[in-house]
């Protein structure tokens, strides 16, 4: 078993990290709050500490699941200086593919084996350990992480060199968007028409129509519940990610825009923190 440092401890990166300690992994635990920290090494056995340093050192690999850019610039730059050669540094955060690029620059020139891997499946996938991750690095670094990665994805796939795994993250996101937004004018005619919606559900869920968003979504827009899951100021992160890539490589993403564009007015209504199904919310008095 290893030591292992593991830095964020959301709806996300918490489970995940649970993973590895039941696995048998020594975990240094941190999170900005530290009762957070504290309260998940209570529940899995883990170390809470106090700094990305403290849990880098040591590790046998760095594990990150944060927000932004900046969170993770911040992160890598107390960790980089306490991980030793040949430490892998697996990043599970969404960020722009830029930045991936730039910490495996850096990480090559200090020994550090680097893999950004977004992942996807939202808390339910973390907490069951089912999730997908979709990474970008050296087969090295790739190899080195597996059995870290092995603990809560059901899939882990290289895509190619750094970066490569944030792209196919916004792939990821593009293909959400235009699905549930699909989903929202569904469940909106349905209901314009006069339909059982549980009846119109059970006739296509088998068929091609059937997604997980719509196995999963469905019941719940009916229902008008949007209090869970992945929420649209994280989205309309993501989609603003992708976008900015998009216009750097002359992608032409007319429906994600359109999407980006009603979860603006959502998130201005107040709406930031409901789940991106509440996109038909836009479709009801």
């Amino acid at each position: 078993m290893a030591k292992l440092a593991f830095i964020g401890l959301g709806v996300m990166g918490g489970p995940m990290a649970g993973h590895l300690a039941a696995a048998g992994h020594d975990v240094a635990a941190y999170n900005r709050t530290r009762l957070k920290a504290e309260a998940w090494a209570d529940r899995h056995g883990g170390r809470a500490v106090h700094s990305p340093a403290e849990a880098a050192d040591g590790a046998a690999a760095v594990i990150v699941c944060v927000g932004t850019d900046d969170d993770v610039r911040e992160v890598a730059s107390a960790a980089f200086p306490a991980m030793a050669p040949a430490t892998v540094w697996i990043d599970h955060s969404t960020v722009s593919a830029q930045l991936a690029r730039e910490l495996a620059s850096e990480a090559v020139a200090k020994g550090i084996l680097a893999l950004d891997a977004p992942v996807s499946g939202g808390e339910a996938g973390a907490q069951a350990g089912t999730l997908a991750a979709m990474c970008g690095g050296g087969p090295v670094a790739f190899d080195a992480a597996k059995p870290y990665l092995d603990n809560y994805c059901a899939r882990a796939v290289l895509i190619g060199e750094a970066g490569s795994g944030q792209l196919a993250k916004m792939v990821n996101q593009i293909a959400i968007a235009g699905v549930v937004e699909g989903l929202a004018e569904a469940v909106h005619f349905t209901a314009a028409a006069g339909l059982d919606a549980a009846k119109v559900f059970d006739a296509i869920s088998g068929g091609a129509a059937a997604s997980w968003q719509m196995l999963n979504r469905w019941p719940t827009m009916v229902e008008g519940k949007y209090d869970f899951g992945f929420a649209i100021d994280w989205m309309r992160k993501d989609l603003g990610l992708t976008l900015d890539e998009a216009r750097a490589n002359g992608a032409d993403l007319p429906l994600a825009k359109l999407v980006d564009r009603f979860y603006a007015e959502l998130q201005a209504e107040g709406g930031g923190r409901l789940d991106t199904s509440s996109l038909r919310k836009r479709y009801q008095p």
